[in-house]
């Protein structure tokens, strides 16, 4: 008799990326490097090609390879592009090819026809230059990311928000489309120590409110909301701190604007923070923000703040009410305007708004670890192929 096996078949998956960590940071570069490092487990072998130095096929023992330097122009961009798809297609001979950034696969489009092609839709670039006010530029990439989404056998979202973005804006067909929620690694959040020693290794006060938020200082992020809630609370809440981390071009407006409200003394911008911090500082807080107002397929660190046991206050904004609703519902605030999110954390810091453990907190993370989601990943890779 022959013994079944629940072991998957292998199966072997080329990915498209946009750039690698350590070298850039960002949500998209986040959960393209925990995919690739997460997918082995389900018997998915991936070979990736991103936007980087040498140093990281190097750092991969060849896994992961960069087809051009971050500082070439946009045309050589697409066209080392083209060339290393080609060659990875010939050499790895990927059943499946996967695209996490439209840009990089539009040089090589007709290439990809040929292949079972999978799109991870983490955001509508278009729609993201159109929010920081670039038109011209928001209209060229509708035009080349919609052609990449046609073309795509699959398509896998972070949110119910974003499978209606694809439905609405790019007219794609939603039987195409799986929600699959992002994923951390939740161990990689786990501290062996508390809140004031926490404060004590990053030299944060012991005795004021800190709020903590982690944002690309960019201008669907929400941080100018942030500011005149501060402008609000501080009456109120006269030791109120709103410690920032990120970089980005308007940190010198955010800066002056917070001069402007007298409130420069109430938020502190830290800029690039470090991996080994960055969860300590989740643990230091209060609570974390997340305050968007435009644009935020999934957020993924509402999941890292969570996982470090801290609550964590979003905005009803694209994909995060999806996640956090679904555990605290009064951490979703009314709207994203500056006096809803003063409101909710009045009401936090009053008790009015239950704040959930730091075990309960641990504990609904787990649900969106690498090890459940990855399967899921796995699954819809397995049937673009069949």
């Amino acid at each position: 008799m022959i013994q079944e096996t629940n072991t998957p078949r292998a199966l072997r998956a080329l990915q498209l990326g946009s750039s690698w960590l350590p070298e850039h940071s960002g949500g998209l570069e986040r959960y393209y490097h925990d995919l690739m490092m997460s997918l082995p487990a389900t018997n998915v072998s991936c070979r990736g090609l991103v936007v980087g130095s040498r140093e990281i096929e190097k750092s991969t023992h060849g896994q992961i390879r960069a087809f051009s330097q971050p500082d070439s122009s946009l045309l050589q961009r697409w066209y080392k592009a083209r060339v290393a798809i080609k060659k990875s297609i010939k050499e790895f001979k990927p059943e499946l090819v996967s695209i996490h950034f439209a840009l990089y696969g539009i040089s090589a489009a007709d290439i990809l026809s040929r292949q079972a092609l999978v799109v991870h839709f983490h955001g509508p670039w278009a729609q993201e230059s159109a929010v920081e006010k670039n038109q011209r530029e928001s209209d060229l990439k509708f035009i080349l990311e919609k052609k990449i989404y046609q073309k795509a056998d699959r398509i896998i979202v972070l949110s119910s928000a974003f499978k209606e973005v694809l439905c609405r804006k790019y007219g794609i067909d939603e039987h195409k489309i799986s929600i699959i929620p992002g994923a951390i690694h939740t161990d990689k959040f786990i501290l062996s120590y508390n809140q004031k020693t926490a404060r004590e290794k990053l030299g944060w006060p012991l005795d004021r409110p800190i709020i903590f938020a982690v944002r690309r200082l960019s201008r669907r992020m929400g941080l100018d909301n942030v500011i005149m809630t501060l402008a609000l609370l501080r009456k109120r809440f006269p030791d109120i701190l709103i410690m920032v981390a990120g970089k980005g071009q308007i940190m010198s407006e955010l800066k002056q604007m917070a001069k402007d409200l007298g409130v420069e003394h109430n938020i502190q911008f830290m800029g690039f923070v470090s991996e080994n911090d960055l969860v300590t500082a989740y643990r230091a807080a209060d609570f974390s923000i997340v305050p968007s107002i435009a644009l935020e397929g999934f957020g993924l660190i509402t999941l890292e703040s969570l996982a470090t046991g801290t609550p964590v206050l979003v905005t009803p904004v694209g994909g995060l009410p999806e996640t956090i609703r679904p555990f605290h519902s009064d951490w979703v605030t009314k709207n994203s305007k500056p006096e809803s999110i003063t409101e909710a954390i009045t009401d936090i810091f009053l008790g009015r708004i239950p704040t959930p453990s730091f075990e309960q907190c641990q504990t609904y993370a787990k649900n969106f670890d690498w090890k459940v989601i990855a399967p899921k990943i796995a699954d819809i890779y397995r049937e673009t192929i069949s």
